[in-house]
């Protein structure tokens, strides 16, 4: 599909791997959406990831792609106001991009109770996290990868390829950012409130950085803070924005607070 075909179709939906994603060939889950308590629109059991491109129209288009992760606590993907919502954003500002739905831990019919019971037991989370680990940054590194690699079909500069993901998402972004390839380097990435990741060291040819959460919210500002002295200490390019109030999770909705307009802070960035 060319991009003059793709503006005038509905979202394309792009398998992440050619074949099975290597890792999982032998899951046998069924992607599902559910609700969470709330209202709030997920995607779970994720076995299959794809890539959903979202085009600007191509008078506005700017060559810049930023692929969107999603969080969920590694279970389920909020897949609206972390998703679907930024992209929208996005795209009315010329820009192309790529919600990834990525390979999550299993979650049965009583999902929203097994999910708070894992998330609320630290060693049982660690134990489910290891094996997964590696295949949510094989996934980050594919979208990465695939995108750049179809660039010039899409009407993408191949050096403006970046990654933003929330929280779980955060987390992606943050290990694409620290473990990557020629092929798979972002040219740059956005941590929003980014939930922890693995230990790793600063690459000296590390993305320029962009980081973001609310100070209430004590993991993401931990894992913020830390990132962020990390890029500093390697002489990488950063920005952190820190909030007193907004919790975590808050994505695109509209709290009455000063981060109803954090995604203003991360164009003025980008743009800069």
């Amino acid at each position: 599909m060319t991009v003059s075909d793709a503006t005038n179709a509905r979202p394309q939906v792009i398998p992440l791997w050619p074949d099975a994603a290597p890792g999982s060939e032998d899951w046998d889950q069924t992607e599902q959406e559910s609700v969470m308590p709330g209202g709030l629109r997920v995607i779970r059991n994720v076995a299959l990831p794809t890539l959903t491109a979202y085009f600007p129209d191509p008078a506005i288009a700017n060559g810049t792609a930023v692929i969107v992760c999603p969080g969920g606590g590694f279970h389920f993907l909020s897949i609206g106001m972390e998703g679907t919502d930024v992209a929208t954003w996005l795209t009315a500002r010329g820009v192309t991009a790529f919600v990834l739905k990525y390979r999550l831990l299993r979650t049965g019919d009583d999902f929203a109770t097994q999910v708070w019971k894992n998330l609320g037991d630290q060693t049982r989370m660690a134990a489910l996290m290891q094996p997964l680990r590696p295949l949510l940054r094989a996934d980050g590194q594919q979208a990465v990868r695939l995108v750049r690699q179809r660039a010039a079909e899409w009407g993408i500069q191949s050096d403006r390829v970046g990654i933003m993901g929330f929280s779980a998402g955060g987390t992606v972004t943050a290990t694409v950012a620290l473990w990557n390839d020629a092929g798979s380097r972002p040219d740059f990435a956005a941590a929003i409130y980014s939930a922890p990741l693995e230990d790793l060291p600063v690459p000296a040819d590390a993305p320029p950085m962009f980081l973001l959460c609310a100070d209430d919210d004590q993991m993401a500002s931990s894992v913020s803070l830390g990132l962020y002295s990390k890029w500093k200490a390697a002489a990488r390019p950063v920005e952190l924005h820190v909030y007193q109030k907004g919790g975590h999770g808050f994505g695109m909705q509209k709290l009455g607070l000063p981060t109803d307009t954090w995604i203003e802070r991360f164009w003025e960035w980008l743009q800069a």
